[in-house]
């Protein structure tokens, strides 16, 4: 069923007002997925303040252009849904990858990050990289070993005396 202007109109704005508040945007192709599967990628992009958002190519095309945003989305086959990171910028390709992993029906196309358009490949790059939390995670680790190597080799002097201690007292 075709929308009328007034429904258009109201995509137009709810797609231009995502795209003022997004940090990043990813570009997924659905064709072939089941909707119970697509309602399941919308409830995880949701629990994690991301907005997963249908629209016709001309009035995304539309959007991207009074955005300034140089997008071409004619090149790209297939039914497209966008996915904007509204607090995050790596969690839309994180969640977008791991879910194409489960099903093989969806498809990153691309994306926009850092005010650059970017390829499928180059979103998937992203996706794999750890996160935030891990590299915390790794930096304690590497800081916090060769405090602890030091602290068994000081320890290794005070169990040896007492190993010595032990066996003149035997």
């Amino acid at each position: 069923m075709a929308q009328t202007k007034e429904q258009k109109q109201k995509v137009l704005e709810d797609l231009k007002e995502k795209i003022e508040k997004q940090k990043s945007m990813v570009f997924i192709d659905f064709t072939g997925l089941k909707v119970k599967d697509f309602s399941s990628l919308r409830k995880r992009m949701k629990a994690v303040g991301n907005e997963l958002k249908v629209a016709k190519k001309t009035l995304l095309g539309m959007t991207f252009k009074k955005a300034g945003l140089e997008i071409e989305l004619k090149k790209i086959k297939g039914e497209i849904a966008v996915i904007f990171g509204l607090k995050d910028e790596f969690s839309p390709a994180k969640l977008a990858y791991q879910f194409s992993q489960e099903n093989q029906n969806l498809k990153i196309l691309g994306g926009y990050f850092e005010k650059k358009v970017r390829t499928a490949e180059e979103i998937t790059a992203l996706a794999q990289l750890p996160s935030k939390e891990e590299l915390l995670a790794k930096l304690v680790g590497s800081l916090s070993t060769p405090i602890s190597n030091f602290v068994n080799v000081l320890q290794g002097n005070i169990k040896g005396l007492l190993y010595v201690l032990n066996a003149i007292k035997k």
